[in-house]
């Protein structure tokens, strides 16, 4: 691989990538995704746009029937009819602040996850190369190191996707009436294993899709060094390119896995009480195709995309340059006078 793709990979000690990949994910959650100021109405940029998003994409993943059922109108839970129509079913609802339900879990995931999961990705990558008898192919070392990173950073994180997925699903009737009641009654009620329920499938999606990811990107990025389009260098688009392909490909998968995290003793008490039981994720795929079609195994994508897409360009552009700075300031504190 050429000097201009190996920064992501090799560059940096451990210290310097943990702090380049916390600012990385907090950076990317609050330029995008952040609500607005208690008492001040939503700004008309980005992160009002996007802020809501997280919480549409659940709500259609968690649909459990089909738009084109015949009993449909007497059904009590909401009928959500594309990203337009959720949005203003919330709003008129459950208000404006329901947009931003788990947005505090949401906050700690990011952070937490990216640091993780580039020092994961760069650890991965220096044992392949040094313990190796011969060099992986680039696109396989990406992919066994994206794979890696993915499924270390969603382990350690995964109570708090859990808890971002149950807050997003509570409708007008709350279900926890805080983050800390929420810990508090997942672990009386279901013990440890109700913070990691729906791990499997996780795992199941998220190594496929970060070895997809990063062996995307890594390829893309040196392709369009050079390129300077008006939304910024190469980094960006070969994120945006690599976050819309690998999520197209294990989609099914995540939308299995938030109606999992909503299983147990409080199925019937978020926006959807007829929430079917998913004991396992290819029964739940078997069931969701059967009942709702191909097509309900792919609810949420269009917005996922929306929103993960210039999330993962801000992620890695704002990584590549934290880095190097974090870098420059470490060689300069070192440097003689």
């Amino acid at each position: 691989m050429s000097s201009s793709a190996g920064h992501l990979k090799d560059e940096g000690s451990k210290l310097q990538v943990i702090s380049a990949g916390a600012i990385a994910g907090l950076f990317s959650r609050y330029a995008i995704l952040r609500p607005p100021p208690p008492g001040r109405t939503p700004s008309h940029k980005g992160r009002f746009v996007v802020a809501p998003l997280d919480v549409v994409k659940i709500r259609l993943q968690l649909q459990p029937h089909s738009l084109s059922d015949p009993l449909l109108p007497l059904r009590e839970a909401p009928a959500y009819r594309g990203t337009v129509g959720t949005l203003k079913h919330i709003l008129r609802h459950e208000g404006l602040t329901g947009l931003w339900k788990g947005n505090v879990p949401a906050e700690l995931l990011y952070v937490c996850y990216a640091a993780v999961q580039f020092t994961t990705y760069r650890t991965t990558t220096l044992l392949l190369r040094t313990s190796l008898p011969t060099k992986l192919p680039d696109a396989a070392e990406s992919f066994v190191a994206g794979a890696t990173s993915g499924a270390v950073a969603t382990s350690l994180t995964y109570p708090l996707d859990l808890l971002r997925t149950r807050f997003a699903a509570q409708g007008r009737r709350r279900v926890y009436d805080s983050l800390r009641s929420a810990v508090r009654n997942i672990g009386r009620d279901e013990g440890w294993r109700g913070y990691f329920r729906g791990l499997v499938p996780t795992l199941g999606q998220i190594i496929p899709f970060m070895g997809i990811f990063f062996a995307t990107y890594e390829g893309l990025r040196v392709q369009l060094a050079g390129l300077h389009m008006p939304w910024g260098s190469g980094d960006a688009t070969a994120g945006i390119c690599a976050s819309i392909i690998a999520k197209t490909s294990v989609f099914p998968l995540d939308l299995v896995r938030k109606r999992i995290q909503v299983q147990g003793p409080t199925r019937n008490k978020y926006v959807y009480n007829n929430m079917p039981e998913y004991t396992t994720a290819i029964r739940g795929i078997r069931m969701i195709a059967r009942t709702e079609g191909i097509r309900g195994l792919y609810k949420g994508l269009s917005v996922s995309l929306i929103k993960a897409a210039p999330a993962s360009a801000v992620t890695l552009w704002t990584y590549e340059r934290s880095l190097k700075y974090i870098m420059s300031l470490d060689a300069n504190r070192e440097s003689p006078l």
